[in-house]
């Protein structure tokens, strides 16, 4: 079921990207096709968030009608390392996720353009300057949208609040067993 709603999700971003830029010119800096892949590879499973994110990088090029493919590898690479990352460290905590995205769109900004470069395409607007933009909209904005979707996929988040305070707590045994030392 979850798989399901974060399809819808990406599905909903990658039509919120394609039509949120021609109603106002800043929201052309938020990514919100990547800040569901960065979701999606936050939950720690690499072949979904693979997925989602070479789906969601062919469906912004293929819209957007730019370089097809650039925006693809991107977020398929974005989705491969963030998923890496959070197989290794703990990261569920909003205020880990938040470096996360930053560094997700940073490194997603560098590759799609590193790859226009590298095809002999010219940007159509100052590279640093869109980078910058597109780094403090996508953090603020996919803050705010990972508030939401924990609240949407709350289900785990019940049950844990439950155990959180368990009737009796677990002291700790000692090991009846003294090894090196006689009594």
């Amino acid at each position: 079921m979850e798989q399901v709603k974060i399809t819808v999700a990406l599905i909903i971003a990658v039509l919120l990207q394609w039509t949120l830029r021609n109603v106002a010119e800043p929201l052309a800096y938020i990514d919100f096709p990547l800040i569901i892949v960065v979701y999606a590879a936050l939950q720690r499973n690499a072949i979904r968030a693979i997925i989602f994110g070479t789906i969601a990088g062919i469906a912004v090029d293929a819209l957007s009608g730019g370089l097809l493919g650039a925006n693809g590898f991107s977020k398929t690479l974005i989705a491969y390392v963030v998923s890496e990352i959070a197989r290794r460290v703990y990261l569920d905590n909003l205020l880990l996720r938040i470096p996360v995205i930053a560094g997700a769109c940073l490194l997603d900004d560098l590759v799609y353009y590193g790859m226009h470069r590298l095809l002999g395409q010219e940007p159509f607007a100052q590279v640093f300057v869109t980078i910058a933009y597109t780094l403090i909209g996508t953090t603020i904005a996919g803050t705010a949208i990972y508030l939401l979707l924990e609240n949407i996929f709350s289900e785990k988040i019940k049950s844990r609040r439950r155990e959180m305070f368990p009737s009796r707590r677990q002291t700790r045994r000692r090991n009846p067993i003294r090894l090196g030392k006689r009594t």
